[in-house]
């Protein structure tokens, strides 16, 4: 019930307040002088009614503020002890109790920060978040990344510079968000439910330079980590330094130690590009010079062997000749009357007459008798 100033005034001079018109103005004090607060102090009671609702007080060494939160905006898991900044808003309720409505839970200090991550790390990878069967490989070629940052940090400055630096010719998209603090959380989840509503990316990079414990507290916050796990597109995280660990890169489907390293996964060096190729144009080179000085060599095998094949048939050629040039020779009828051998012509009969030729002679004979050899 919203009280109009003009009728408060009446009310102080005539009246008292009703007990409702009082928490109601109360509450319209509170609301317009704290509409959101943060409180810092260590968490003791706390407890869960119904599976659904969370109470604690917040306190201090003078001063108790009893607190509720629904069960599912609780992100990162508390407990007694612990030192936290919660972001609410102050209430008076029906029942003229003092209530602080959180918003947000952020725990303080690092020994704080590392057991609500201990905690919420046991409960995720209970649930499977962090198998490496679901995890995906960097897309390959890379056309266009998905940057998610605040672009005045020296980590974003680190990793452009880097990029450029490698390769060239990459489309960035990058979604300016704060990377500390309590807004932090919600801004990259929205930066990364913008990427993949748009599907424009190839894979997304979420980056935040070195810092404390404290800065670094908001990428261990269990709605951005289930958000992170459930994207359609591919994530690389690349937070803090080497040392630091996050629930953000755990559920990553990538996790460099820093920006720069995340610059350093996505691209390829130039430099290192260029003299590969420069080697593989030399290999290919000397492969092909190899293949000319082989062919050449075979091809002179080749005329070799063929002269020398040429070479054996002319030299059976010729001893075939002479062979018989011999015998051709042996057969000549001068030879053999120079050997004492006699040519006899005529009609061999008695009374007949023959002629004779020797290797100097012409011999006209007559034949007075024949008789059979023995």
């Amino acid at each position: 019930m919203l009280i109009d100033p003009a009728e408060l005034d009446k009310m102080n001079s005539t009246s008292a307040f009703t007990v409702t018109q009082f928490v109601d103005v109360v509450n319209q004090t509170l609301d317009y002088a704290y509409p959101s607060v943060n409180v810092q102090g260590e968490v003791a009671s706390f407890k869960v009614n119904q599976g659904k609702w969370v109470f604690f007080d917040l306190k201090d060494e003078e001063s108790s503020v009893p607190c509720f939160i629904p069960l599912f905006q609780l992100r990162m898991p508390i407990e007694d002890g612990m030192k936290v900044v919660v972001r609410g808003v102050p209430k008076l309720t029906r029942w003229g109790k003092f209530s602080f409505t959180v918003k947000q839970i952020l725990p303080v200090g690092e020994g704080n920060i590392k057991k609500s991550f201990e905690i919420l790390k046991k409960k995720l990878q209970a649930e499977g978040l962090f198998d490496t069967a679901r995890k995906r490989p960097i897309p390959r070629p890379l056309h266009k990344i998905g940057v998610i940052s605040s672009t005045g940090a020296a980590g974003y400055a680190d990793f452009c510079k880097i990029l450029n630096a490698r390769w060239g010719g990459l489309e960035v998209q990058t979604a300016h968000v704060q990377v500390q603090g309590m807004d932090a959380p919600d801004q990259i989840i929205r930066a990364l439910k913008y990427l993949n509503e748009k599907a424009e990316v190839d894979i997304v990079a979420i980056i935040r330079g070195g810092g404390s414990a404290d800065d670094l507290s908001v990428f261990n916050d269990e709605k951005l980590a289930r958000e992170i796990a459930a994207s359609r597109i591919p994530v690389i995280t690349g937070i803090g330094h080497e040392v630091d660990e996050s629930l953000a890169d755990l559920v990553a489907d990538v996790r460099a130690s820093t920006p720069s390293n995340v610059a350093e996964m996505l691209t390829p060096d130039r430099k290192a590009e260029i003299a590969k190729i420069r080697g593989r144009v030399w290999t290919v080179n000397k492969k092909i010079i190899q293949d000319i000085d082989n062919i050449e060599a075979r091809a002179t095998r080749m005329v070799m062997e063929a002269g020398r094949g040429v070479e054996a048939k002319i030299i059976a050629a010729r001893n075939e000749l002479l062979s018989r040039k011999k015998v051709l020779e042996g057969l000549n009828p001068e030879r053999v009357l120079k050997r004492g051998y006699a040519i006899l012509a005529g009609k061999v009969e008695v009374g007949g007459e023959i002629k004779l030729t020797t290797y100097e002679d012409e011999i006209l004979a007559k034949i007075t008798q024949i008789s059979k050899r023995k």
